[in-house]
């Protein structure tokens, strides 16, 4: 705890408005969970809470770095990360509250309580119009309650701030507990609004410090605590499954122009933001039609798509389940135990060029070998960046006790560091949620069969420790191989030298890449010739399979889905091979290998009894 004093405040500057704001973003964070459970409109995904401590960490980080007495100054410098930073539905809408107040007091030295109550007044009125379709009963109606409860004592020259500050969060608190009267979905569900009660919590936190100078990080119940169930939702079907976001930046944004485009591309948009910088934040079925229209505006980054139907899921069922699992899209899974388990997935980026894609949502398999077959651009990979880790490890940290993060060998890949990297921050700030980060040793299938025995033991009731075990034990009876058809795009992309090529094309060779026991992805075989290639790549696995085991496998193919069931055709009639599925094969590979490449993960799972 720290002091700072407690004299009556005629007038608030960048100090004291930074450490006022300071200790309202803790008492957000000590209500993350809670807010994540209460979280049933616009949907019940359960990430409300998420998402404001993912926007104001941003904005508490900015604090730090720079120090103002400038309030002005100070505003701005909150406002621009809040932008940075903002997350979901309610960070957006959030972050322009915080503009709008930004503009309105950007030229003043010290906040009075008429001038602190008439910039309140514009932000409020900011964010509602930042949002295209105004929802009372959401936070909205918070900053519309603060404000005007601000607004009716600022002109009584008795007030000073603290006491001015009591008066609107007085209203704010009554509208909050006002919202299940006006959105029939807190009504049915018992709760308020998870986007206004933070909110609350905010000014809460702010105006304790504004009254007593302390800075403490509060673990009080909030009056929105009503006693309900895990998670106040229900599971309803979603018009939009993807919650999508991105950064515009440019000279000159058009912000009224970038609305009227995206407003009928789906719904819950928000445009946060000023002429030099926009979020947008809109659930939609085509994250990849938000990105083409932003870029018309201006340079495009940031680019993020949740699955919102998994989150709900997830948050609905939590109870049921002690044990979320987590991997990234290199694992190429079959779309029936994706569902049927629950895993969430982080995409890996894709780079055609200056075009950034995010793997199997904002381009498809199918998309990705098209545009891979066409360009005369190489494409990149690159690895999830650990913010993207860090917010769905605090979405599930508000879920389940545990998770689990399985992901693609650290030798061929960033990925794996962005999950610990991520993994060690979520734990500094929740203690109590167990996050354990593993390397497959594999990729593509093989990395896939590992996610489905833990899934598998999870889903049996297995103990966490047993389960990350027998997941450990069984990365040693699971390996990857693959052929590639074509060692051009392997070359174009760095990963196979021209001499191995040139030697393969004169020897009239194949070679097969395998993993080995390290994760490591080097050549393991070779096929005599390309004619009866899937022939000679089947007796090349079956020739691996021991007597007396039995075995799991996943071929995955490259836009050959012939080629990838006449594999699994023959593997399937060795009588060891008791389940297999096809798939096709994700960028993670495909961008190495191109079209034709097959895959095969192949594990074993005990004898023969």
């Amino acid at each position: 705890m720290v002091m700072t004093g407690t004299s009556p405040l005629a007038a608030l500057d960048g100090i004291e408005l930074a450490y006022a704001l300071r200790a309202g973003i803790d008492r957000v964070f000590s209500a993350q969970q809670h807010l994540d459970r209460i979280n049933v409109f616009p949907v019940a995904d359960g990430d409300t809470g998420t998402n404001l401590a993912f926007t104001l960490s941003a904005v508490r980080a900015s604090l730090v770095k720079v120090t103002t007495p400038h309030a002005g100054e100070r505003l701005a410098q909150i406002a621009d990360a809040a932008i940075d930073g903002a997350r979901g539905n309610s960070g957006a809408i959030l972050a322009e509250f915080l503009q709008g107040i930004a503009e309105d007091a950007a030229l003043e030295t010290h906040l009075s309580p008429t001038k602190f109550a008439q910039a309140v007044s514009n932000g409020a009125k900011a964010a509602r119009g930042a949002v295209i379709e105004p929802r009372d009963g959401t936070m909205l109606s918070i900053f519309d309650a603060f404000s005007n409860g601000l607004l009716l004592r600022a002109t009584d020259h008795s007030m000073d701030l603290s006491s001015l500050w009591a008066c609107g969060l007085t209203q704010a608190q009554r509208a909050l507990i006002n919202t299940p009267m006006q959105l029939s979905a807190l009504k049915d569900a018992g709760v308020v609004d998870a986007g206004a009660a933070g909110v609350v919590a905010l000014l809460e936190g702010m105006g304790h410090y504004l009254q007593t100078g302390e800075l403490i990080e509060s673990s009080a119940a909030l009056i929105t605590d009503t006693g309900e169930a895990d998670h106040a939702g229900s599971d309803v079907h979603l018009e939009h499954r993807w919650c999508t976001e991105c950064m515009v930046t440019a000279d000159a944004i058009e912000l009224r122009t970038l609305r009227e485009r995206l407003s009928t591309m789906g719904s819950s948009l928000v445009v946060a933001g000023s002429r030099r910088k926009a979020r947008i934040h809109i659930h939609t079925n085509n994250p990849q039609d938000i990105f083409r229209t932003a870029h018309d505006f201006g340079i495009v980054s940031a680019e993020k798509a949740d699955d919102m139907q998994r989150q709900q899921e997830s948050a609905l069922h939590a109870a049921k389940r002690s044990l979320a699992i987590v991997t990234d899209s290199a694992a190429d899974l079959p779309e029936e135990f994706l569902e049927r388990f629950d895993i969430h997935v982080v995409p890996i980026r894709i780079h055609f060029g200056s075009t950034s894609f995010l793997d199997k949502v904002s381009l498809s398999t199918e998309e990705f070998y098209t545009r891979l077959a066409a360009s005369t651009v190489v494409p990149k990979t690159s690895q999830p960046p650990a913010g993207d880790f860090r917010r769905l490890y605090g979405f599930l940290g508000s879920h389940y006790a545990h998770v689990l993060s399985v992901h693609v060998s650290g030798k061929v890949s960033g990925t794996l560091q962005s999950a610990q990297t991520a993994a060690g921050r979520a734990q500094e700030t929740n203690s109590e949620h167990s996050i354990t980060v593993i390397d497959s040793l594999n990729a593509s299938a093989g990395q896939a069969l590992l996610l489905m025995h833990a899934a598998e033991c999870a889903s049996a009731g297995m103990d966490v420790q047993a389960l990350i075990d027998s997941l450990c034990q069984m990365r040693a009876h699971t390996r990857t191989f693959a052929y590639l058809a074509d060692l051009d795009y392997a070359v174009r992309g760095g990963r196979v030298p021209r001499a191995v090529r040139t030697i393969a094309n004169a020897l009239h060779i194949a070679p097969l890449l395998a993993t080995r026991k390290n994760g490591a992805i080097k050549v393991g075989g070779v096929l005599f010739g390309r004619k009866n290639a899937v022939v000679q790549f089947a007796r090349f696995i079956l020739r691996r399979l021991q007597k007396g085991r039995r075995y799991r496998l996943i071929v995955a193919h490259g836009n050959n889905p012939e080629a990838g069931g006449a594999l699994l055709a023959h593997l399937k009639m060795h009588t060891s091979v008791c389940e297999s599925w096809l798939v096709g094969l994700g960028t993670a590979l495909g961008v190495h290998g191109g079209p034709g490449t097959l895959v095969v993960g192949l594990q074993d799972i005990g004898s023969i009894e």
